[in-house]
Order: structure tokens, then C-alpha cells, then sequence
């Protein structure tokens, strides 16, 4: 695309431009606000300090002008500046081209500061906020309670073009997967069990089972959260604390490329946060005792991006007996 961009006499040269940009869009993986390469993995020449990073930061500088890439710009823009780690990217060829696209966005989109009043409403509710105070801010319009339809305007009043970011929350009972770049399932072995004659998801006092998660991410993925909770009163095994076994953990498998930055074992869940995650499948194995009796409902498990809210997956959980 830059050679043809600079060669305008060329014969078919719109044709050639039309398949160069069907090949870069078949590699580009949209995923909410973010953009990432399905071919990442074969794209990392660090011999040539070439990687996904210098690719992204080269693409946003080529699509910035081009009217085909308009309306994907500011995502391929976003995705370029969540491939950061703290403040930087990999290596200092991504970080010179990632300036200069920052800095040609910047003249191209932002050259006008936005200054003066911003108004968003949503059937009776207003709000308005000043944005010549403060650079940004975080509105919440209520729903209507009444089923009607409704329609949100959003009206900006004073110099520029601010960036607006429209996200819907629900509470809905979940009652089969979603997934948005992210899959995930679980599934239940009992280690030890007193009484093997229970039907499915009953168990005893005292019994202990392994929990395996499995997430499949579609791209790279960095900061990833995950998440999965415990019945009531059970205990997460392989602490080290006093009543533990290390008989009972022996055999957990951690099969994934993934970064394993902290693992939580809390009272309620077991909480997992990876530095970065590959695109493909990840597992995650650990062992619980059952302490309690009772019947408990579990929220759903969730694996999640944690600065791209819109990237996750979750499964619900069936109820726990535990006899």
C-alpha cells in the first residue's frame, strides 16, 4: 500500500490497492474497540526488531488518511496503545513508529481542542458535564423501567470532536455462555469422594475435587483476569496453611503459554491475573475441599481483559449439593 500510494500512474493500481486491503483486513481481528493480528506469532522477526507492535503502529500511520480505513482508525489507534506495557512498547523500533503515529493522529483528528459543554441523554434523564474542567468523565443513564423505546443523544456543545464510548449494563440471569474474544469452560473430577453412587453435582462433606477452567482467547491478550467461585465454606488447597494437602494438589496441570502474573486463593473464589495471554487455548487447574452442607448457586465463571471491559466470556454454573 505505501509503494502504491506513491506510484499513481501505475496500471491497475486500484485494483492492486482494493487485494492489498482485503489481505490486511483478513489479518486484522476486531474485537470491540480493540485490533489485533491473527498472524502475530509468524510475525514476530526479532531479529529485524519487527513485531505485532511496529505493525500496528505502521498501519494506523497508513490508514490514517485513507477513506477506505475511516471508520476503523481510532480502533486500530486503540489497539495500538493497549499493546503497551508500562508506558512503553517492546522495542525501540515500535516505540519510534508508535510516536509518530500517536503524534500524526493527534493532527489529523484532535487538532482542535475540545472545550465547552458535553449533554447526554437518554429518555427523561439528562446530564451535562463541562469539559473545558475536566478531560474526561463517566456518565450513567438509567434505563427505562416502563419498556418503551429509547433513544440516547449525545450533543456536544463548544470546540472539537470528543471521543465517545457507549456501553449498555443489565442485570439478566445468565443462562448459557457468552463470549466476546473470550471462551472459557469448566469442568468438575472428583478426587475424593465417600459416596460415588451421588448423582451429578452432589457430593459430601469432606470430599475434594478438581476444578479445570479452560479459555480459549481468539487474539494476544495483556492484563487478563480470571475468575471462578467456590461453594461457601469450601477451602482452595496448596496454600501451605494448616489442614492442607499436598497429595490432594499433586497432579494440577497449568498447560498454557500465558503469563501467570498472581494467583488469589480467596474465601469465595479462586482469582487468576495474567500478565499476558497468547491467542489460543490456556488451562488452569486447582483443588477444593468441600467444608460445608447445603445447597449453594455459584456465579458464573469469567475470564476477562482487564482494561477492555468489552473483551470476556463467561459459563454459568450449576447448583452444588453438598450432603
Amino acid at each position: 500500500l505505501n509503494i502504491l500510494d506513491r506510484m499513481p500512474s501505475l496500471k491497475g493500481r486500484e485494483q492492486h490497492r482494493s487485494r492489498a486491503n482485503q489481505v490486511l483486513r483478513g489479518r486484522l481481528a476486531f474485537q470491540g474497540s480493540r485490533a489485533s493480528f491473527s498472524t502475530e506469532r509468524d510475525d514476530a522477526w526479532w531479529w529485524l526488531m519487527q513485531n505485532g507492535d511496529v505493525n500496528a503502529a505502521r498501519l494506523s500511520l497508513l490508514t490514517l488518511t485513507d477513506p477506505a480505513w475511516k471508520t476503523d482508525s481510532g480502533r486500530i489507534l486503540t489497539g495500538l496503545i493497549a499493546r503497551q506495557q508500562k508506558g512503553a512498547w517492546s522495542t525501540t523500533t515500535a516505540n519510534l513508529w508508535g510516536s509518530l503515529a500517536l503524534e500524526q493522529f493527534a493532527k489529523v483528528r484532535e487538532a482542535t481542542p475540545v472545550t465547552g459543554k458535553f449533554g447526554a441523554s437518554l429518555g427523561q434523564t439528562l446530564t451535562v458535564i463541562d469539559l473545558s474542567a475536566e478531560n474526561s468523565a463517566s456518565i450513567l443513564l438509567d434505563w427505562s423501567t416502563g419498556g418503551q423505546t429509547e433513544t440516547l443523544n449525545i450533543t456536544p456543545a463548544g470546540t472539537g470532536r470528543p471521543w465517545v464510548g457507549v456501553q449498555s449494563l443489565a442485570a439478566i440471569p445468565l443462562t448459557a455462555p457468552r463470549f466476546a474474544g473470550f471462551q472459557i469452560k469448566r469442568s468438575v473430577n472428583p478426587i475424593e469422594q465417600a459416596d460415588k453412587t451421588l448423582p451429578p453435582g452432589t457430593f459430601s462433606r469432606g470430599d475434594i475435587l478438581r476444578i479445570t477452567l479452560e479459555f480459549n482467547a481468539s487474539s494476544a491478550m495483556t492484563w487478563v483476569a480470571l475468575t471462578d467461585a467456590i461453594p461457601a465454606g469450601a477451602t482452595i488447597l496448596g496454600s501451605g496453611l494448616g489442614r492442607d494437602s499436598q497429595i490432594a494438589t499433586k497432579g494440577e496441570q497449568q498447560e498454557a503459554n500465558a503469563w501467570l502474573a498472581y494467583q488469589e486463593r480467596s474465601l469465595d473464589a479462586l482469582k487468576a491475573y495474567y500478565e499476558y495471554v497468547p491467542a489460543g487455548i490456556s488451562k488452569l487447574q486447582y483443588t477444593i475441599r468441600l467444608n460445608s452442607p447445603g445447597t449453594f448457586s455459584l456465579p458464573p465463571s469469567r475470564v476477562e481483559a482487564m482494561y477492555a471491559p468489552e473483551m470476556f466470556g463467561e459459563t454459568p454454573n450449576q447448583p452444588v449439593i453438598v450432603r
